[in-house]
């Protein structure tokens, strides 16, 4: 799998990411800018020591990173308003889970871009504006893996 987070904004969320993503053999892309230095302890603190198990990209800008993609791949951007529940998608192995800013989530144009694959994680209380970033990314991502049986689980 694959996780793009689109400008993040906060250090312990993006390290949470990097560490979750080491657990799951996940790709972790990075697309800059990004509202922290990468040598930001708090970053690293909340990765710890899973930064040199990480497979992960830096990208200057969505352009560079979607310029990159394989022709074939599937990206899902996960944000509020969109048409589907994550749950109602199969997911694939080679699949690129998009996440947006804290504050800001991903901006309306891509998002408009991308109508088709606009998923959403259910919320119940009006009142709450959103989920935590890293909470958000471990949903999405270990539906898809369940989705895949979890293959290479160690036990």
């Amino acid at each position: 799998m694959n996780i793009v987070l689109v400008q993040p904004e906060i250090p312990p969320n993006t390290g949470n990411v990097a560490r979750l993503c080491a657990a799951t053999k996940s790709t972790l892309h990075l697309i800059e800018p990004f509202g922290f230095k990468l040598d930001d302890s708090q970053l690293k603190r909340a990765g710890m020591d899973y930064w040199q198990q990480v497979m992960w990209h830096r990208w200057r800008n969505w352009t560079e990173f979607a310029e990159k993609l394989p022709k074939d791949a599937r990206l899902w951007l996960i944000e509020s308003g969109g048409g589907k529940n994550y749950s109602e998608v199969k997911f694939a192995a080679a699949d690129y889970l998009v996440f947006g800013r804290e504050t800001a989530g991903l901006p309306k144009q891509l998002l408009e871009q991308h109508r088709e694959s606009w998923l959403r994680i259910p919320m119940f209380n009006a009142e709450s504006r959103s989920l935590n970033l890293s909470n958000c990314v471990a949903l999405v991502l270990f539906e898809a893996l369940r989705q895949q049986g979890f293959k290479g689980e160690i036990l």
